[in-house]
């Protein structure tokens, strides 16, 4: 990482509790602005509970996190959504609200996160479905959509709010090899496109494989830095 690179996400001294269990341990690691960095590790190791530390759904007991300038460490609950606007998070499981077209699940973000112009809200709806390739989906529901196009879908609401960070949960895990591909060149595309940054935990080996980038793993309750090294 280089010495001039933004710092979007600084841990240091953290433990990670879920409830009052102890998962990670003194984690110290920085990502810079525009850094795509792979969180690796086995299931149960801690992957998604640093992942939910860090964009608020759980609570930061011990150290220090500064995200986008935010500090995590006795956090209000009303700042929540204050944080939650410089991050952009994408599941594995798309939770898109399944009731409401495309247009109204992004309406439905923007809403949340404090957007009241109208012009505006369609401007950006219209630019972010432009970003990931479907621009004319917006009347669609999302049953009515291919898994590939959800994803699509979910990353274009990461994208809503011009993130610093989009965090990544698994959002290969229910895609085939090819569909998968291609969510990762487009969140590559956008990392370099938009200088953001990207967090994606991932257990998908041959992804990292055709992808390499920079490795944090998740192993003996540690986060360990292991750069590009795949093994």
């Amino acid at each position: 990482m280089s010495e001039a690179a933004e710092k979007v996400i600084s841990v240091s001294g953290v433990d990670i509790y879920q409830q009052k269990n102890l998962v990670l341990h003194d984690l110290n690691f920085e990502i810079a602005s525009g850094e795509f960095v792979y969180l690796i590790g086995k299931t149960g190791a801690g992957k998604s509970s640093l992942l939910k530390t860090l964009y608020g759904d759980l609570p930061l007991m011990k150290g220090n996190i500064n995200i986008g300038g935010i500090a995590l460490f006795g956090i209000k609950q009303k700042s929540i959504p204050q944080l939650r606007r410089k991050l952009g998070i994408v599941f594995q499981d798309f939770q898109l609200l399944t009731d409401r077209t495309i247009k109204e699940n992004l309406l439905f973000v923007l809403r949340a996160t404090g957007w009241k112009d109208k012009k505006a809200m369609q401007a950006r709806i219209d630019e972010v479905l432009q970003l990931v390739g479907l621009p004319t989906k917006d009347f669609k529901m999302p049953h009515e959509l291919s898994g590939g196009e959800q994803q699509r879908i979910v990353i274009a609401r990461a994208l809503l709010n011009d993130p610093e960070i989009i965090l990544a949960d698994e959002p290969t895990g229910n895609l085939d090899p090819d569909t998968s591909s291609d969510t990762m060149k487009l969140l590559i595309e956008v990392s370099r496109k938009s200088n953001t940054a990207v967090l994606m935990a991932t257990h998908d080996y041959m992804i990292i494989e055709r992808f390499p980038a920079r490795l944090l793993k998740c192993e003996d309750g540690q986060v360990k830095d292991l750069g590009g090294i795949l093994f």
